[in-house]
């Protein structure tokens, strides 16, 4: 007796040994390994906060204020006597959740762009490039600083900055990546088909994309974090009492050369975040791009 085989089965089962073979490539490289390791750890901290931190990050207890670590509070105490430990756990919260809203954004505004760019061509080509060189002139950070100054010190407006600075980069790389598919042989078959230019654009062109898009929004997921918490630094992201890494660090920094646990533990846990997202960005490159990843 013959079996009929089951192509959404087949497919399923495609799809789970795909998985487990990029899961076993990472897993290979001991550094992308680490940073897969480490950036699924601050995942988890992120999403069980509540139930990881031992004090409530915002609450005031003058009475314990600037005390060093101990048994009570692991990572010591602020200079209104809350945790540091439960703020940095908390914090990951604010610091990734807003990382990647913030990339989710910029690369949904510019693969939107980049597209309509590399598929119409001509002048509509010319002007959304020209916006894009426009905004490229301008160095990543001051115009994030410039943006959020004028925009007024918060993190929605420190997110909305970095998202106005960084979406040209996902343009232009989804532009570069659209010229060269609709080179391709299947491209061209569905124009000669008379395949409606929205099923060209999101059905043969968009999803070759996705690799290169993927690597690129992995990559920047610890750069993200790193601005996020610079313009915090600075008085331009988050402000108090919110648990956010780089406002931490920006008032420990009064307090450093006696309560150096204001500063050290926030400035690891933003070091750490960087560290394993690029080390992850990293092994994604390799095993996704090969061929970028030799270069």
């Amino acid at each position: 007796m013959t079996s009929i085989a089951d192509p959404d089965h087949d497919g399923a089962a495609e799809g789970v040994r795909a998985e487990r073979g990029l899961f076993g490539r990472l897993m290979a490289n001991r550094l992308s390994a680490l940073g897969l390791v480490l950036a699924g750890a601050a995942i988890l901290v992120a999403v069980l906060a509540p139930y990881i931190a031992t004090h409530d990050p915002v609450a005031l207890n003058l009475a314990d204020r600037l005390q060093p670590p101990d048994a009570l509070h692991w990572f010591g105490t602020d200079e209104n006597g809350r945790d540091v430990f439960s703020r940095i756990v908390f914090g990951a919260r604010y610091s990734l959740v807003a990382a990647l809203g913030i990339l989710v954004a910029a690369s949904a505004f510019g693969t939107l762009v980049g597209l309509a760019a590399g598929l119409t061509g001509g002048w509509v080509d010319e002007v959304l490039m020209r916006v894009t060189d426009m905004f490229l002139a301008f160095p990543a950070l001051v115009l994030a600083m410039g943006m959020a100054a004028a925009l007024g010190p918060s993190l929605l407006n420190a997110m909305i900055a970095i998202i106005v600075v960084w979406w040209p980069w996902y343009a232009r790389l989804v532009r570069g990546q659209t010229l060269q598919l609709k080179q391709e042989a299947f491209v061209e078959a569905a124009v000669m088909s008379n395949a409606s230019r929205r099923r060209i654009a999101f059905h043969h062109i968009l999803r070759n994309c996705l690799t290169p898009l993927t690597v690129q929004v992995s990559l920047d997921i610890g750069y993200a974090v790193l601005t996020l918490a610079g313009l915090s630094f600075i008085g331009l992201g988050a402000q108090p009492p919110t648990p956010e890494w780089g406002s931490m660090v920006s008032i420990g920094r009064d307090y450093f050369l006696d309560q150096w646990w204001m500063v050290t533990f926030p400035g690891l846990a933003i070091f750490l975040s960087v560290m394993a997202f690029n080390l992850l960005g990293d092994g994604l490159q390799e095993v996704l791009s090969p061929k970028s990843g030799s270069r």
